[in-house]
């Protein structure tokens, strides 16, 4: 039951990312993406009683305030095809999406600990796998609900690269995502939600810089203020972990 309920939630997890992304810029999406960690400090105080110390607040706000600079960029507004009320609907939908993904490693960790209550590997593997065939098959059951997967073919043939490359690209995203969430679904089993999500914010505050060079997204100063307000909100929570650690090495 447990694995229904996580993934049915991780599947409107990524309906809200897939359309936060559709209204947003890669660097800019990426940029309130870490946010999630501000949220997962939340859920793990009150889910999983960490404690909090103030460099772990202080990564929070410093998080929570680079969101709310992209968030009242208004700058932007001017320079995109998209309105202001879709990329206001994509901010929403994009921050809820971060609070959701630290909501399912909060409840994954109280999962590991409270209900399955086992140290194998196999633990891990079936948290993963049992999750994402759920999140699979209730996207499979929107995708035909909905009626859009009329729109399969012609969203292949529209696609630059060939309809080749469409399918590469969908299976090898596929491929390394669900590497990628063995990955931090050990973390949590092995350390912490919060620890986690920590690793897996650390790659947000580059991918602006990729999504400049890539897909060639404006990076104007508001942008380049929340990312460096981003890597320092990073950096104080390590800091912070490498103290705990030290402390606990010394105890």
């Amino acid at each position: 039951m447990i694995y229904i309920v996580l993934g049915l939630i991780m599947t409107a997890d990524d309906m809200m990312y897939s359309h936060g992304l559709m209204y947003l810029p890669v660097s800019t999406y990426s940029l309130i993406c870490a946010s999630q960690l501000a949220f997962n400090v939340l859920f793990t105080y009150v889910l999983n009683s960490q404690k909090l110390t103030g460099l772990t607040m202080n990564s929070v706000v410093l998080l929570t305030l680079s969101d709310l600079l992209i968030g009242v960029n208004h700058e932007y507004y001017e320079s995109t095809s998209v309105s202001a009320g879709k990329y206001l609907l994509g901010f929403l939908l994009t921050l809820g999406a971060s609070g959701t993904y630290s909501l399912i490693l909060s409840l994954m960790q109280i999962t590991f600990e409270n209900v399955i209550k086992k140290q194998t590997f196999s633990a891990v593997l079936n948290m993963q796998i049992y999750t994402a065939l759920v999140a699979t098959v209730a996207s499979l059951v929107g995708l035909f609900a909905s009626g859009e997967w009329k729109d399969l073919k012609g969203e292949m043939d529209r696609f630059q690269s060939g309809q080749f490359s469409y399918l590469m690209t969908l299976v090898w995203t596929s491929v390394s995502w669900q590497v990628a969430s063995i990955g931090m679904v050990g973390l949590i089993f092995e350390v912490s939600a919060l620890f986690s999500n920590v690793i897996s914010t650390f790659a947000l505050p580059i991918v602006p810089l990729f999504g400049v060079m890539v897909f060639r997204d404006k990076m104007n100063g508001v942008k380049v203020i929340a990312m460096l307000m981003s890597i320092w909100g990073f950096i104080s929570y390590v800091y912070q972990h490498h103290l705990d650690d030290k402390k606990a090495r010394s105890a």
